[in-house]
Order: structure tokens, then C-alpha cells, then sequence
């Protein structure tokens, strides 16, 4: 509990710097003595706030899922974005701006959540299918699949000129939240939550199918329930933010080093590490190229795939001769 606190008093730290940092000059002793402009009250109150909110609740979602989706599939390097979840995310709400363009933002992310799913029932369905004998196989396997789905969306985009926004999904960025355009990070949260109260039945789950049924566990509803977690995860936050790559990888590999397998147990962990990291690349892209910023995606993306080699390496170098 005690090292619990310390990462909750450190998450704390970085939303408090993440609400004071940016072009607009705001100083936190400003704001203690009530000495701000109009202008200043309404960057905070429409801008500042929906951004923290939004990095925490996008960070801590994002890592839940990728916790939950490595229990279902049992392998340690597996997240959404390497087994053709967000690929299919996108896919569906690109078929969905073309088809229905007037539908409101949570019909189009519905949408976007069947894709996702049906994109993941498909990867587990391929693993069964393929005889895996390395562990490395199966992302692999999710890479290999979520590539020829992206070029699908690659190819339906260019045929309708739709590049700009399939370009925009597939970076993840937050500086264009603002209030009003990040609620439905919220449903995130809530499915974070979810997960964590369901956290026995996936740990079992994660078991088998054969250890899952002996206890009297329906194995089938579990795994789709932890699907459906890890569907409208993804589908909201590509609505909202766009792709955060590696997050819901490396995240989770480094809690359950230090904690174990326990999903109830590493949840809030997973949760907290998630919202800390995704704040601490936000601020450091913000701050780095100053007025300028640096994508989420892209800071993520530098530092998951140091680390997803590092995991890799780690794995051969443990792995018997």
C-alpha cells in the first residue's frame, strides 16, 4: 500500500505540472492567490483540465486493456496495437465516415468497437489455427494482421480521400482536446473499472479454458467479456485521442515483473503507471520543442519500442538452451 501511495502521490505531481505547462503562461502561485486574467481562467477551465483529464484517463484505460487482452491471450507481448485491434478500430470508423457521415460520435464509435472486436475474434481465431512454437510468434502474428488490415483502410481512404483522417486516428494527439471533445474518455474509465471488478474471473481465465471450466467458469463469456473490455477501450480512445502505440505493452510487463500475475492486484498499479507515463511523455513533448509540441504517438512510440526490444532480448536471453 505504502509503494501504492508513492505512485499515486507521483501521478499527482505530473497532473498538477501537466496543468501549468504550455504556451499560455499560467504560474501555479497565480492561481493560489487569485491573481489570473479572464483569458488565463478560461485556458485552464476549457483547455488545461480537459487535457489532464483526458492524458489520465486515455493513459490508464489504454494500459487496463492492454493488461486484459495479454490474460485472454496469454502471451506477455500482445497489446492492441500488435494484434490488429486498432487497425480494425480504424477500419470501422473509416467505413463508417464513408457510409454514414451525419451519425453522432458515440454511433461512430460503436461502430468502431465491432470492428475492433470482430479484428480481435479473428487474431484469436488465426492463433489457434497456426501451430505457435515461440512465444514471439504471436505478436507476430498480430502485426502481420493488423498490416493487411491497415492497408485495406490504406487503400479505402486513398480510393475516397480520406487520407488526412486516417492519418490523424493512427497519431495519437492531445493537443487538440478541449472541453466538449474528450467525454467520451470517460466510458474509458469506466470500462477500466470493469475490468478491475472482473479481475478474478480473468485472472482464472488466463488459466485455461480446461483450469476455468473445473471451477465451474463459463470460459467462453469470460474471454468475451474481456474482448469487449478491450474493444470499446480501444474504439473510444481512437475516437478521441487516436493510436497510443506500445502503452498497453510495456506498461503491464513492467508491473507484473515487480507484482505479479494477480490481475485484481496489478490493476491499479497498471492503471496509475499508465496515466503517469502518458503525462510524462505528454509534458516532455510539450517542453522539448517548445511553443511546439511532439505527438503523444511519437514519444510513445520512441520509448515502447526500446523497451518491447528490451522485453524481446530479456525474453531470449531468460528463455533454457
Amino acid at each position: 500500500m505504502i509503494r501504492l501511495a508513492i505512485g499515486l502521490g507521483i501521478t499527482a505531481v505530473l497532473v498538477l505540472v501537466s496543468l501549468f505547462v504550455g504556451v499560455t503562461d499560467i504560474s501555479p502561485l497565480d492561481m493560489l492567490r487569485g491573481d489570473f486574467s479572464a483569458q488565463q481562467l478560461q485556458v485552464i477551465m476549457a483547455s488545461r483540465i480537459p487535457r489532464t483529464s483526458a492524458l489520465v484517463l486515455a493513459g490508464s484505460a489504454t494500459a487496463v486493456a492492454g493488461l486484459v487482452m495479454q490474460m485472454i491471450v496469454r502471451n506477455r507481448f500482445v497489446e492492441p496495437s500488435t494484434a490488429g485491434t486498432m487497425e480494425s478500430a480504424a477500419l470501422g470508423l473509416l467505413t463508417v465516415t464513408l457510409l454514414a457521415p451525419g451519425w453522432p460520435v458515440m454511433a461512430k464509435m460503436l461502430v468502431a468497437a465491432l470492428f475492433a472486436l470482430a479484428g480481435t475474434a479473428l487474431f484469436l481465431r488465426i492463433l489457434r489455427m497456426v501451430p505457435l512454437r515461440d512465444v514471439l510468434l504471436v505478436p507476430l502474428v498480430g502485426i502481420m494482421l493488423g498490416g493487411v488490415i491497415g492497408a485495406v483502410s490504406t487503400f479505402i481512404a486513398y480510393r475516397y480521400g480520406l487520407m488526412a483522417s486516417l492519418g490523424a486516428w493512427s497519431m495519437g494527439d492531445f493537443s487538440g482536446v478541449l472541453r466538449g471533445r474528450y467525454e467520451l474518455l470517460w466510458i474509458a474509465g469506466i470500462l477500466a473499472i470493469a475490468a478491475y471488478l472482473a479481475a478474478d474471473r480473468l485472472t482464472l481465465a488466463a488459466m485455461g479454458r480446461d483450469f476455468t471450466t473445473n471451477l465451474g467458469l463459463n470460459y467462453r463469456t469470460t474471454v468475451w467479456l474481456g474482448l469487449v473490455i478491450v474493444s470499446l477501450v480501444s474504439a473510444v480512445v481512437l475516437v478521441t485521442i487516436g493510436t497510443i502505440p506500445f502503452l498497453g505493452l510495456i506498461v503491464p510487463n513492467i508491473v507484473t515483473m515487480m507484482i505479479g500475475d494477480n490481475l485484481r492486484r496489478a490493476v491499479p498499479w497498471v492503471a496509475i503507471s499508465g496515466a503517469g507515463l502518458v503525462l510524462a511523455c505528454d509534458i516532455l513533448g510539450r517542453t522539448l520543442r517548445a511553443p511546439y509540441e511532439i505527438p503523444i504517438s511519437t514519444m510513445l512510440g520512441l520509448i515502447g519500442s526500446i523497451a518491447f526490444l528490451y522485453l524481446l532480448l530479456r525474453k531470449r536471453h531468460h528463455a533454457p538452451a
